[in-house]
């Protein structure tokens, strides 16, 4: 009876670990692999955590992938990550105040190309970079800028320091990893003379003592120019005729796994108090829909998205991305 009985519960034992879903075999399998491509490393309750939350980041990518839309998903850096985790290490702390109304730019009718890329008319745009754990995209996206404008001015491209403005710039209403504008940014290196170069001033991902030295100076801005809020016409005119424009927008959870195509979205807002991200546009197209869209430099890194960069719809205000949008003039 005794040896029955151990024979059922070994059997038991079999069984139920023979009947366990392949899935979560897979996704053991799956995870391990990720964890290999991204060097990362758990203790055992971590693991377990990060893998309820990566099958979770999954089953939301391929019930997305599986469905009609017009961009794709995919498991990236951040799929170990729960949104509320990602908004607190890679966004805006605070909604940024993008609430002026009337900007500077001086546009014109057109006619404007079907299709700009600044990437592609030479060597106007520096790599993607990578902010790290740091709410620092806006000096991203104002370095990605500057980088630009004074490239096109000069001929010149020279990679510029986020550490500078992080660490610098908190007194034009900047608060470094917590963020800032790019707007605002542009003001600091304006009246403070300049901005260092990435090599002589290197990055650090976190807020630090300002050690700016005016004779280091690299590139500077003669002034700021900002695109009135919600005249997303205007940004094309911009990019079109001039340069690639700053702008910022609202970040939801069903942009963390963007992978390629073009992003819409019925979750973000469209006002300028609901702003968390700021991004580099370098161009505009149309898609084969045609869905008319932005060209955009993000800083999360090369393996993000499409090697750093995402398209996003173009003409209504996607996620409020026509609220907050400027540029500089350099100092040449």
């Amino acid at each position: 009876m005794a040896l029955t009985l151990v024979t059922l519960f070994i059997t038991s034992l079999f069984a139920f670990a023979y009947l366990q879903p392949l899935s979560l075999l897979e996704e053991n399998y799956q995870f391990k692999q990720w964890m290999s491509h991204h060097n990362k490393v758990y203790d055992t309750e971590e693991y377990f955590r990060r893998l309820r939350i990566f099958t979770e980041n999954k089953e939301i990518v391929d019930g997305h992938n599986a469905e009609t839309h017009s961009f794709t998903m995919g498991l990236n850096q951040f799929s170990d990550m729960t949104f509320e985790e990602f908004r607190k290490f890679f966004l805006l702390q605070e909604p940024q105040n993008c609430s002026a109304t009337r900007g500077n730019h001086v546009g014109r009718r057109g006619p404007y190309p079907k299709s700009v890329d600044w990437r592609t008319k030479g060597n106007f745009v520096t790599p993607v970079k990578n902010q790290g754990h740091c709410g620092s995209c806006w000096t991203f996206s104002a370095t990605g800028c500057l980088e630009s404008v004074n490239a096109i001015a000069t001929e010149k491209l020279i990679s510029l320091s986020e550490q500078q403005l992080i660490d610098c710039a908190q007194g034009f209403n900047n608060q470094g990893c917590m963020g800032g504008l790019p707007s605002q940014a542009f003001e600091y290196i304006k009246y403070s003379k300049g901005l260092m170069t990435e090599e002589d001033y290197p990055y650090k991902g976190y807020d630090d003592t300002c050690h700016f030295h005016p004779a280091l100076a690299a590139v500077f801005v003669h002034d700021v120019v900002n695109i009135t809020s919600y005249d997303e016409q205007a940004m094309v005119d911009a990019v079109a005729r001039l340069n690639p424009v700053t702008f910022g927008f609202e970040v939801t959870d069903d942009f963390m796994q963007y992978k390629d195509g073009v992003y819409t979205s019925t979750l973000c807002k469209n006002k300028a108090d609901s702003v968390n991200h700021a991004v580099l546009a370098v161009g505009y197209g149309v898609d084969d829909g045609p869905t008319p869209y932005w060209i955009v430099k993000n800083s999360w890194g090369a393996t993000w998205g499409t090697d750093g960069y995402f398209l996003i719809e173009r003409g209504k205000n996607m996620c409020g991305l026509a609220t907050c949008a400027s540029y500089p003039l350099p100092l040449v």
